[in-house]
């Protein structure tokens, strides 16, 4: 019998034993062993090439990796689709960085040379990340590594597009939509983050009314002033049309400021809320997206005054034109302050849209898109998430998505990018939206639209997702409409809301802003398994997750407790090989009752409970009790009790921390004996 060593080593392990893994090819379905009828499928959430290891990929990576470890032990015939994601406006911008800091844009290089410039950062940098997924022990078959612009993806993506152009429910339309300046794009509503901030509300007089706004610059472009239909105290004005002083806008910006006489109309619409500022609102139906579905509904016209660089346009005034837009602000509040047509001043904090890949303000504004109709995509979702095709955990994840679904507006997909999958129509410059193809993810990955191709018909529709709520309605809701559309199923039967991990004083975890924790360097410093069962022992159904390292300093410590239990137990049993027996023994009848509970716990996600579980049980039961029971004994049943539980525990830890419990099974003077990866689970 080989001793173990005296302590455990996780950099003398780790990447010996994932590579016996890759060599024993049971990361494919095909080449595990026994006869395997049920299948249990699952997609990594493909990480941009832009990206880095980060601790919301740890926890979900580590979580999703229980499972499958779980599922193929139990006989599953087991896979797992892995892949990235071209990443659209995200890959972009870096390159655009790259490109600033050599004095260049991407106009200089011209669009075939900077999509290869792109293309070679990607074969770089891109696919780096997979590499770093390794370290974390994730059980996937790489042989079926997707990238959503190699060239079978290409064509699922155009497939797509043109059944849905075909049917109608692609069009072109002007309407507002989110545009980064910065980014110089439309970007999707869910790809705006709201943030708090401090700002001010100006009370501006409109002839006999007072209101209030937040972005007093968009004044210029107003068409109408709008109330609650049943709000009484302005019911006699509805359907009107008002004369109220303004600024004249047209007037030398080095002159003082004039009035001029502007005609407004009043309009009742449900959308007022007649409980913010005096209850009527300034109706801007270019620069406010609620404003323009107010102008659609009443007819009114459009006035645009910023333009796609952020900066006020010609319609805006020659007194305005060419100022930045907070520099407008400053100017016409001190035009209408002169003018006596501001009444008062507030502090006050909104949530001001910023967009998602560069932080900038975003503006809305009136844009020539390409939009997909929802109406009938969002039934079928409905459809199949009210009869429980697809069940969600956390539960109140079902009525959150249905909420959703109802209040759908039409997809804006274009993008006004040279990266990404091409508009299939000829004369269209830009490119998709990436949660376009992104909702393909499922079945695309598996060959779609080749209905014949063995990993379609054999693993498609797939059973469990997950993802953190950041993209919940980005790409797991959108997924679930487009695979209803495409192939008549639900593409998975289970939706998983991880935790967000946050700092542990509740803050976002950002490395820009110096809060971010890199998993790499916890690795280094505690081994994968602690930090994979420090995370699972935190996430205890809550939503937010403050991490704490002392919970892997635990898991460290944990895992060096295994490893002397099971030197003590290869002292005690000797060096005969032996067949794991269950025995009468009441510790054996404990351990049968903690993997039910495992088990059970496991299938609800209750990755904390379970966590807990198997700690207590191996550290309390075991070892402070049963351990210190046997140091006297030296018969049969008694070897056969330890060699027995420890087994069971090493199979039940596997799915936590994969890389000690192989290690230790590959020591233990088991008959018959196979990786642990592929033994069979405890029932």
């Amino acid at each position: 019998m080989e001793e173990l060593p005296k302590a455990y080593d996780p950099k003398q392990t780790e990447g010996r034993i994932y590579k016996l893994w890759e060599e024993s090819g049971f990361f494919n379905p095909e080449k595990l062993p026994g006869d395997r009828k049920e299948k249990f499928v699952t997609c990594i959430a493909p990480p941009n090439i832009t990206g880095e290891l980060h601790m919301g990929h740890a926890l979900e990576l580590g979580m999703q990796d229980i499972i499958v470890r779980m599922r193929r032990m139990q006989g599953y015939k087991t896979l797992w689709v892995p892949g990235i994601d071209h990443a659209g406006i995200g890959a972009q911008n870096v390159v655009e960085k790259q490109l600033k800091k050599e004095g260049l844009t991407r106009h200089d290089l011209g669009r075939e040379k900077f999509e290869q410039r792109v293309q070679d950062w990607k074969e770089k940098y891109g696919t780096a990340i997979l590499d770093q997924f390794k370290k974390l022990g994730i059980s996937v078959d790489w042989s079926r590594t997707r990238y959503t612009r190699d060239e079978e993806y290409e064509k699922a993506v155009a497939v797509a597009f043109n059944d849905y152009h075909k049917k109608g429910w692609i069009y072109k339309g002007y309407r507002v939509i989110n545009w980064c300046p910065r980014c110089g794009t439309g970007i999707s509503d869910l790809e705006v983050n709201y943030v708090p901030e401090k700002g001010k509300l100006y009370y501006i007089k409109y002839g006999p009314f007072v209101l209030a706004t937040a972005r007093p610059e968009t004044k210029l472009g107003d068409t109408a002033l709008a109330v609650h239909p049943t709000d009484n105290r302005y019911k006699e004005y509805v359907g009107k049309d008002l004369e109220v002083d303004s600024v004249d806008n047209n007037t030398n910006p080095e002159e003082s400021p004039k009035i001029k006489k502007v005609n407004l109309k009043v309009v009742a619409d449900e959308a007022v809320d007649p409980g913010f500022g005096t209850g009527i609102i300034k109706v801007t139906p270019a620069h406010d997206i609620t404003d323009f579905e107010i102008s659609q509904r009443h007819d009114l016209p459009l006035v645009k005054i910023i333009n796609e660089r952020g900066r006020m346009n010609k319609d805006a005034g020659s007194r305005y034109e060419n100022l930045k837009v907070a520099e407008a602000r400053e100017k016409i509040v001190k035009d209408l302050q002169e003018l006596g047509l501001l009444e008062k001043v507030e502090d006050y904090e909104h949530n001001v849209g910023r967009c998602d890949r560069c932080d900038s303000i975003v503006e809305p504004l009136p844009s020539e898109q390409w939009f997909l109709k929802v109406s009938e995509l969002a039934k079928l979702a409905r459809e199949a998430i009210e009869n429980n095709e697809v069940k969600f955990n956390p539960e109140n994840r079902k009525e959150m998505a249905l909420k959703w679904l109802e209040n759908l507006r039409d997809w804006n997909i274009s993008r006004q990018l040279w990266w990404g999958h091409k508009i299939p129509i000829e004369g269209e410059d830009g490119v998709l939206d990436t949660w376009f193809s992104s909702a393909l993810w499922p079945f695309a990955s598996l060959g779609w639209p080749d209905k014949e191709s063995s990993d379609y018909k054999n693993y498609y529709p797939t059973d469990f997702i997950t993802s953190d709520r950041g993209i919940f309605f980005l790409w797991q809701i959108r997924m679930i409409f487009s695979g209803k559309y495409f192939t008549g199923q639900s593409p998975f039967k289970s939706i998983y809301i991880h935790p967000t991990v946050l700092t542990k004083d509740g803050k976002r975890m950002s490395k820009s802003l110096g809060t971010g924790i890199d998993p790499v360097g916890l690795i280094e410093k505690y081994g994968t398994d602690a930090l994979r069962f420090g995370l699972a022992y935190q996430n205890t159904g809550i939503q937010d997750m403050k991490f704490g390292e002392d919970t892997i300093l635990m898991g460290k410590k944990f895992a060096n407790k295994i490893w002397n239990i099971a030197r003590y137990i290869l002292m005690k049993i000797g060096d005969s090989e032996l067949e794991p027996k269950s025995t009468n023994n009441e510790m054996v009848k404990n351990l049968s009752g903690v993997a039910k509970n495992i088990s059970e716990n496991m299938n609800e996600y209750k990755f904390g409970e379970a966590a807990h579980l198997l700690y207590d049980f191996i550290w309390h039961d075991l070892a402070d009790k049963y351990l210190e029971e046997t140091k006297d004994k030296d018969d049969q049943e008694t070897k056969d009790t330890l060699l027995y539980v420890l087994v069971n525990c090493l199979k039940l830890l596997h799915p936590f921390m994969p890389f000690v419990t192989e290690e230790i099974y590959s020591k233990l003077p088991v008959s018959n004996k196979k990786l642990l990866i592929v033994e069979s689970w405890p029932v």
